[in-house]
């Protein structure tokens, strides 16, 4: 293959059509093609960009390059992706919300990406919660329970890891076409045949602002369309934590308290929003009329039974649906009379993973009980020693080394 033809084709804008992509594809899949002879066209992708119909093309191949998921025998299935942020437990509160209301999800999700906490590690907060299932256990759950939220031994999209880890490595990340096709071939992998996607923007997100999210949701959108699913693109501002607390099994806490009534900020408001869509997309009713369904489910605490269910069907323990907050290993006050401005909300999440709530590589090992709670969000008003951050540390001496940190995140005027 002539890879020199490839890249004068991307610059000169013509098309390069399904079987060159696939062929090529498959060949650095194989290890025919080198990382130093494909880089040169993931750099013109880069700099160029592609045609739409080029852009799906390479999704699905990438798709092709591993396996996906045949979920048939389940009917139709809905899933949910967000482009990451901080404090989102969305999943673990829509999944049971959606099983209730008959919308089935058969949820993939990851570990903690960069800044972000991952879904599996908050899961995983429920002592004995198997994230590691087999496919057919899987669907099984499905049949049995409305839902199943899951990470996956199968190899989805190889091809997408090999080509990120090189765009990582060569600093060739912050494109909108190939991020859009990075997420859209794990996502038509999985076998879901509708699917919302809630494009965080923002300081706490990889879109820094709505004009990027709303580009990077196009070429999504279009890539789907093309798949022949049905799409749904949401944007969510990351400018803050979206709930109150940072760390696996905080969040996962606070989730139970979204779905027991007791919470009714941001993550709550949120997590009704994506559930209602889904709801709405695959029982083809009105948006409102799916939100009423969806509100209900959690004035009437079905949800919440329906999340004890789903932890228990896979081995996870409920003593966290009655457990109470621990006492703080170190409370931080404001110095400061003021208004919350602002939180720089990516070092926030860097910070609480660095305490040791996010694997950074294979031998490190996840402290659950560890991170933050924040106490206020932006616009409220701070006196001078009002708490703004409860420290859950290994001990007072970790708690000390984050708490300048921590003040540092957040602007008081």
């Amino acid at each position: 293959m002539d890879t020199k033809e490839i890249v004068n084709k991307i610059e000169n804008k013509q098309s390069l059509g399904k079987n060159l992509i696939d062929n090529l594809i498959k060949l650095y899949c194989d290890n025919k093609i080198s990382d130093d002879e494909i880089l040169p066209i993931i750099k013109a992708i880069y700099d160029n960009d592609i045609s739409d119909q080029d852009l799906f093309y390479l999704t699905d191949a990438m798709k092709n390059s591993g396996h996906t998921l045949n979920l048939q025998e389940l009917g139709q299935v809905v899933d949910k992706h967000s482009t990451g942020g901080v404090s989102d437990t969305t999943t673990i509160i829509l999944v049971p919300i959606c099983a209730v209301l008959g919308t089935k999800m058969l949820k993939l999700s990851g570990r903690g990406l960069g800044f972000t906490g991952g879904t599996c590690d908050k899961l995983e907060a429920f002592s004995g919660y198997k994230t590691d299932i087999d496919l057919n256990d899987a669907i099984s759950l499905v049949k049995e329970n409305g839902g199943c939220m899951m990470t996956s031994s199968l190899e989805i999209a190889p091809a997408d890891k090999k080509i990120y880890s090189l765009r990582n490595k060569t600093g060739l990340v912050d494109n909108v076409s190939l991020i859009a096709s990075s997420i859209m071939s794990k996502k038509l992998a999985s076998g879901a045949d509708i699917i919302v996607l809630d494009v965080k923007y923002g300081n706490g997100a990889f879109m820094p602002n709505l004009k990027m999210a709303k580009k990077l949701g196009k070429k999504m959108q279009r890539i789907g369309e093309l798949a022949g699913k049905k799409i749904k693109i949401v944007y969510g501002k990351m400018s803050q934590p979206l709930g109150y607390n940072i760390g696996p099994k905080l969040e996962t806490m606070e989730a139970i308290k979204v779905l027991d009534g007791k919470e009714k900020g941001n993550l709550y408001k949120d997590s009704v929003r994506l559930a209602s869509l889904c709801v709405a997309l695959d029982k083809h009713i009105p948006y409102l009329i799916a939100k009423h369904r969806v509100i209900k489910t959690i004035k009437n605490k079905t949800a919440l039974e329906k999340l004890k269910i789903m932890v228990r069907a896979q081995g996870g323990s409920l003593d966290l649906f009655d457990e109470e907050y621990a006492t703080p290993t170190l409370i931080v006050k404001s110095n400061l009379n003021g208004k919350i401005v602002s939180y720089n909300t990516k070092d926030l999440g860097e910070i609480v993973c660095e305490m040791g709530t996010n694997a950074r590589n294979s031998n490190d090992k996840i402290d659950y009980n560890l991170g933050v709670i924040t106490t206020k969000k932006i616009g409220e008003k701070v006196k001078i020693n009002d708490e703004i951050f409860k420290i859950y540390a290994k001990d007072l001496s970790q708690a000390k080394d984050v708490e300048q940190k921590l003040l540092n995140t957040i602007l008081i005027k």
